[in-house]
């Protein structure tokens, strides 16, 4: 694809950023055999920090989704492999450094984060009022994984009628075979781009960059 066959409004536009938690994506994190290999081979922490700052300056909203858990998981459904993963791992508590978002995209005080029990931020959460309140149409996603809770998400943006841009190479998943399955799937219901992709869509943007001084 290429930048011109982007078809999305900028105003209307909103940059959601899935999963860039300490657990998921760092070596150090419980989920760090699944995930931080693809995460640095692919250098996605750079490229999504490159897009959201570009975001920012275009005065697109930048919105963040994790998971986060209570202690001892009443609100985990266990009901799949990934559920008892998480518990057996004792990932992504609340409050732990785990379920921290990464120093490097640390978000904005400005900037919203909705944390979420499931496979998509946004069941049981605020995340379709804010870009509803925002009037935002369509939504670009980042994240870890992308067959997991960046499809997920994105799905469901699709059933409530945004159009959903997946931005292939800000995102991860356990394998590259997983990721490039999911991208070639999700094609058929939004859009996949790059970064280079969504900044040059962005460029010429008039917008007062995000976080500055009114």
């Amino acid at each position: 694809m290429t930048a011109n066959e982007l078809q999305f409004d900028p105003a209307r536009t909103a940059l959601v950023n899935v999963h860039w938690q300490r657990d998921i994506v760092t070596t150090e994190g419980a989920f760090a055999p699944f995930f931080a290999e693809a995460v640095q081979r692919h250098g996605v922490i750079d490229s999504t920090r490159s897009l959201v700052q570009a975001a920012r300056e275009a005065g697109v909203p930048v919105i963040w989704a994790r998971a986060a858990f209570q202690a001892g998981y009443p609100e985990l459904i266990m009901n799949t492999g990934l559920s008892h993963a998480i518990k057996d791992l004792n990932a992504l508590v609340e409050g732990s450094p785990g379920a921290q978002i990464i120093e490097e995209l640390t978000p904005l005080d400005t900037e919203p984060v909705v944390s979420h029990p499931g496979t998509s931020a946004f069941p049981v959460t605020s995340l379709d009022s804010i870009l509803r309140r925002l009037g935002v149409e369509t939504v670009l996603f980042t994240g870890v994984a992308t067959n997991i809770t960046v499809e997920g998400t994105a799905r469901d943006a699709v059933n409530l009628g945004y159009h959903a841009v997946i931005v292939s190479d800000a995102c991860a998943a356990a394998t590259d075979a997983a990721h490039d399955a999911t991208l070639e799937t999700f094609s058929l219901l939004g859009q996949i781009a790059t970064v280079d992709e969504i900044r040059a869509a962005l460029q010429g943007v008039t917008a007062q960059p995000v976080g500055s001084a009114s």
